[in-house]
């Protein structure tokens, strides 16, 4: 799962070795990223190392490989990357994963049915890194979305099992910035970080709360949590 400065930097370095053979000087990252230091990117390119998609050849300056890339990159994918600006969940704080998926959005089945973009993966449990690419579109029946833009997360963690809420269903999401308490919403931590769950308020605190005694109730500071939309449909293969 990568962050949207993590999917940006390792599809620059891929195209760079596509195009030249030689990867990126640590200087060029910087400028194409909008950074204001190679420190950045020598975050970056260590989480990428980390999780497998990149590896520093040794005794080699600026020798990077690109061992993968993300399963929703497909094969020319790359190409078409290096004509616009990547799409992101995270960005200026606040969640695109509705905004601009790659390609068009498929028309609906029917008039009772109606296609939603699912934008990756978000944790139920301890807060994971966003994800920020389209990898399919689901079907959702028109009556179960109430107005409004919408998009859809498949759910990774037990945090929420007493909500009925299970690893492996795909939640449908409203967007919007604001909610209730008692809501259950996608919540952006520290502008990083997403999780599935239940919004409590207490004075200027914001409260998430898991819906799994195993978890704590983690509270923030008002600044410090962004609300990326609003759950309003859950959908289960069995």
């Amino acid at each position: 799962m990568l962050t949207r400065k993590q999917y940006e930097l390792l599809m620059f370095i891929h195209e760079r070795l596509q195009e030249s053979g030689v990867p990126p000087s640590f200087e060029e990252m910087k400028d194409a990223l909008d950074l204001r230091s190679k420190s950045g990117i020598h975050r970056l390119i260590t989480a990428l190392e980390e999780r497998g998609f990149v590896r520093r050849l040794p005794n080699r300056a600026r020798a990077l490989e690109v061992l993968r890339l993300p399963d929703s990159v497909s094969p020319g994918a790359a190409a078409a990357r290096a004509r616009g600006p990547v799409s992101g969940v995270i960005e200026g704080g606040r969640s695109r994963a509705a905004e601009a998926p790659p390609g068009p959005v498929p028309a609906a089945i029917d008039a009772t049915v109606t296609p939603v973009p699912v934008m990756g993966r978000i944790a139920a449990g301890v807060p994971i890194e966003a994800i920020q690419t389209y990898s399919r579109t689901i079907p959702v029946p028109a009556d179960m979305l109430p107005g409004g833009d919408h998009f859809a997360l498949d759910v990774r963690g037990d945090s929420m099992v007493d909500a009925g809420i299970h690893d492996g269903d795909t939640v449908v999401i409203r967007r919007c910035d604001t909610a209730d308490t008692g809501d259950i919403v996608v919540a952006l931590v520290d502008g990083e970080e997403a999780t599935l769950k239940r919004l409590r308020r207490k004075g200027a605190s914001v409260a998430l709360e898991a819906a799994n005694p195993a978890y704590e109730t983690r509270i923030f500071g008002p600044d410090r949590v962004r609300i990326q939309g609003r759950l309003v449909a859950l959908m289960r293969r069995y």
